[in-house]
């Protein structure tokens, strides 16, 4: 699968949402951070291993609004949902590993209403 970006390619992000299985995950990044152009690679790759997610990078200075009311100190940060809520918000580890683990055991997480707000929602701010 692809990994989209809200500020480039919103139109196919949209689409892809309206028929995914509602399992997302959120990657906020900056253009400046380097850390984020290392795993930003990774994260593509895992995105085409995952083909049940939707995988979005979001730098949060050219797409702000996919922040809502949070701050991100620390990059990267992730967000993961599903059709029950939040999963995991927060700052992640830039290893790709971590992240696939979280992934394929996220539904034994707590849905939780934490985080920026839902991903539909988001999308469609814009």
């Amino acid at each position: 699968m692809e990994l989209y970006n809200p500020h480039t390619d919103l139109a196919a992000l949209r689409a892809r949402l309206a028929q995914d299985q509602g399992r997302r995950v959120v990657c906020y990044c900056a253009a400046w951070c380097r850390t984020c152009d290392a795993y930003q690679p990774a994260l593509r790759d895992l995105a085409a291993r995952m083909p049940d997610w939707t995988f979005i990078w979001v730098d949060v200075e050219d797409a702000p609004d996919w922040l809502g009311d949070e701050e991100v100190e620390n990059f990267p940060t992730v967000l993961v949902q599903d059709r029950e809520g939040t999963r995991f918000w927060g700052v992640q580890l830039p290893y790709i590993e971590h992240l696939q683990r979280l992934l394929e055991g996220a539904t034994r997480l707590p849905a939780t209403d934490t985080g920026p707000g839902r991903i539909d929602t988001l999308a469609q701010a814009e």
